[in-house]
């Protein structure tokens, strides 16, 4: 998070950068006018689904207001996070949130609030972050309709809030070059060397939890005594350095992120609500980062077929959802294919996903949904049920938005991923 906001705190202005990522001066936003496109190396397995956006808070310098227009009854969220990517705002479709604005504040504001002002939301640390996601069905006509929605989605400090609804055309978004462009993998937002001299500046900032206070002491001892001595420090960037090889590593991988979900899928039970989990706060950060809070989203990852084999291109595959067994959702659910990088794999059909955004879908006769996963295309009608798989290893991801409680007690079970050849 503190070196996710380093980069946009270099925003010259709301734009895209590299062409394909929206970025925003600290305590703004950019907003995508689109689906995300498969060049973005800001963050492993995004959507395919809904028009994005993001922006970094500094509240400590103002609070923001954040727009939310009439969406009507299209599904939407806002993402809001703190510096642990722990949510702490509920702005979404889910909680039935009135167009208008609302305002982000810090943990010690103690300002006077403004008429016109829906709801004021406080985040436990300074720096935060704001991911709206609004749902799109993967048509021409509702592209079109969505614009005049998503240019309202808009966030500015609290000292240019003057009650009226700021509209920006994100269409025209400028584009920002990226110095980082990044390589297959995602950027590496922590490097293992560095981390130690990283790691005080971030406690300073993100107050402990009630108990963490002893954790953190012996952090700081530990820290104060490499600063005295450089044998000390050697030994604990060898450590960082062994850490992220031996451990964090293995966490990128889905079958070490979450628990079983039946079917050989894993799926998370407390994203965005960390607490003292560390392990999946870190795997969530390695692998799927700003996944939302169960309520909102459920996920759902998998890296091998139903024989326990590693998912591969050089095979072909179903997904077969039994009538009435689709993931049970309010708002709506996906199948998104990732690369071994967890990134979209590009094709000639520019199709990452498929699910209740895809209109031309076809069930089988007995009202079933089967879903091919392979690289080369199972022809015919099949055609609109294929989605295009690397001739490498891959994984899989089903996403419930706005899941009904058969997905969150765990009732519900993800269906088995089948070779065919």
């Amino acid at each position: 998070m503190h070196n996710r906001q380093t980069l946009f705190s270099t925003a010259p202005h709301p734009g895209l950068l590299g062409g394909v990522l929206p970025v925003a001066p600290l305590n703004q936003l950019a907003m995508l006018s689109d689906y995300l496109a498969p060049e973005q190396r800001f963050v492993t397995s995004p959507n395919q689904d809904v028009v994005y956006g993001a922006g970094f808070l500094a509240l400590d310098k103002e609070p923001v207001v954040i727009q939310v227009p009439d969406f009507g009854d299209r599904f939407w969220v806002y993402q809001v996070v703190d510096q642990r990517s722990d949510s702490f705002a509920a702005m979404g479709i889910q909680y039935s949130t009135k167009p208008g604005h609302y305002l982000l504040v810090g943990p010690d504001w103690k300002g006077d609030i403004p008429e016109g002002i829906e709801a004021v939301y406080r985040s436990p640390t300074n720096l935060g972050a704001v991911f709206p996601r609004i749902f799109m069905d993967d048509t021409a006509e509702d592209r079109k309709a969505i614009q005049p929605m998503i240019d309202q989605v808009v966030a500015y400090p609290l000292s240019e809030f003057n009650g009226k609804m700021k509209t920006i055309d994100w269409s025209e978004a400028p584009g920002i070059p990226n110095p980082n462009k990044g390589g297959k993998g995602e950027t590496q937002w922590v490097v293992p060397n560095k981390f130690f001299e990283i790691l005080p500046v971030v406690m300073q900032q993100v107050p402990p939890l009630p108990g963490e206070e002893a954790i953190y002491a012996s952090i700081s001892f530990v820290l104060d005594a490499a600063a005295k001595d450089p044998a000390l420090q050697k030994v604990l960037i060898q450590a960082a350095e062994e850490t992220e090889n031996t451990v964090i590593k293995e966490m990128f991988q889905f079958r070490n992120n979450g628990v079983d979900a039946g079917n050989g899928w894993r799926t998370q039970k407390n994203a965005a609500r960390f607490g003292y989990d560390y392990f999946q706060r870190t795997a969530t950060a390695k692998g799927n980062m700003f996944s939302n809070v169960p309520n909102e989203t459920m996920y759902f990852g998998s890296d091998f077929d139903s024989s326990g084999k590693r998912l591969d291109g050089g095979n072909a595959y179903t997904v077969t959802f039994a009538q009435g067994e689709l993931p049970p959702v309010d708002g709506f659910w996906s199948l998104t294919l990732y690369n071994e990088q967890h990134f979209f794999h590009p094709n000639e059909l520019n199709r990452y996903s498929l699910g209740t955004k895809n209109k031309t879908l076809i069930k089988n006769d007995d009202g079933s949904l089967t879903l091919y996963v392979q690289a080369e295309s199972p022809g015919g009608k099949r055609e609109a049920n294929w989605l295009p798989a690397p001739q490498g290893n891959f994984s899989l991801y089903i996403r419930a938005y706005w899941p009904k409680e058969a997905i969150t007690s765990g009732n519900w079970t993800p269906p088995e991923i089948e070779a065919t050849r």
